[in-house]
């Protein structure tokens, strides 16, 4: 993999061409109060759709990488550290990469004695001042190095007045193109009592549905490298988050994208805008890379020698 090409561009851009896997119809994301987001193209001549926000991509692009029957990372990122949630019976609750806010999630920062609030006022924080955004980075790649892709925000007084944030270097959404509404229906049908009270779920119960279909769906790749260059880590660790970048979009744009039941997608193209030229490396070689770039950051001491913390979750 040619990292080298990278190491003078701000940002690695990626296009992806997507389309409905059968049919023409899907259904878009929907927001409380909003429903489908619509809106007019600069143009004014058509109208577009956002088919899913950049906070639901931060979550889709990190559940491909996790194996849920194993509870564990996906094959190629064995070993990565994160942080683990147990329940006070010692039974896995959850983690970092499964919780929305990654290690910022109520189940790690406000369990009661947190270790990983400890460590983030003994190792990133120290006498106040200024929040060095480096130690956090630093911090953050050696206990739950997918939260350096993604981002994490810890909204906490204790932790530097809620200053200690860190934005997503890897961000991502899908628009479509000249959208047109599908209408269309159905009823919920009670072969026993029809006329049932539909309060209590009985009774026919007719509804409408609201899918789309659109001239063209494109999801977009922004990976900030100059953020990434920012952080001062080794060019091991910089060469690996650019990896690990392009794994979750490759892997995402092989399984991740039935993103509703009525939103079964498929990658038809993808491209590179920036750098002109580059082009994405295939699944198959970044599975090989990646446990290499592994076993050579750990054998560097880079990842906490315990692979991430492990909190118990007790109720306060």
């Amino acid at each position: 993999m040619d990292f080298a090409a990278l190491s003078h561009v701000p940002r690695l851009l990626i296009e992806a061409d997507l389309t409905p896997l059968q049919g023409t119809r899907f259904q878009p994301t929907g927001f409380p109060d909003l429903g489908a987001a619509e809106y007019d193209a600069p143009d004014g001549h058509h109208r577009m759709l956002l088919v899913e926000s950049a906070q639901s991509m931060a979550n889709r692009l990190e559940t491909v990488c996790w194996d849920q029957a194993e509870d564990d990372w996906v094959p190629p990122l064995r070993g990565l550290p994160l942080v683990r949630v147990l329940d006070e019976k010692g039974k896995p609750l959850t983690n970092s990469v499964l919780e929305a806010h990654r290690t910022n999630s109520p189940y790690i920062i406000e369990t009661k004695d947190s270790p990983v609030v400890q460590s983030l006022q003994a190792e990133v924080i120290g006498d106040g001042g200024v929040v060095d955004t480096r130690k956090l980075a630093a911090w953050l790649f050696r206990h739950d190095t997918n939260a350096v892709l993604h981002g994490v925000f810890f909204a906490k007084q204790t932790l530097a007045g809620g200053r200690l944030r860190l934005p997503r270097a890897l961000s991502a959404f899908i628009e479509a193109e000249d959208v047109h509404v599908a209408q269309s229906g159905g009823v919920k049908n009670d072969r026993v009592d029809p006329s049932g009270s539909t309060r209590e779920g009985f009774g026919n119960v007719p509804f409408h549905r609201e899918e789309y279909v659109a001239r063209r769906m494109t999801a977009y790749f922004n990976l900030d490298l100059a953020q990434i260059r920012s952080f001062g880590l080794s060019g091991l660790a910089e060469d690996f988050l650019v990896a690990f970048a392009l794994f979750k979009i490759r892997r995402f744009l092989r399984d991740g994208l039935r993103l509703r039941t009525a939103c079964d997608l498929r990658c038809t193209a993808l491209r590179v805008t920036q750098p002109e030229g580059w082009q994405v490396p295939e699944l198959d070689e970044l599975e090989a890379l990646l446990p290499e770039l592994i076993r050579k950051l750990a054998a560097e001491g880079t990842f906490g020698d315990d692979g991430g913390f492990t909190v118990t979750y007790r109720k306060r």
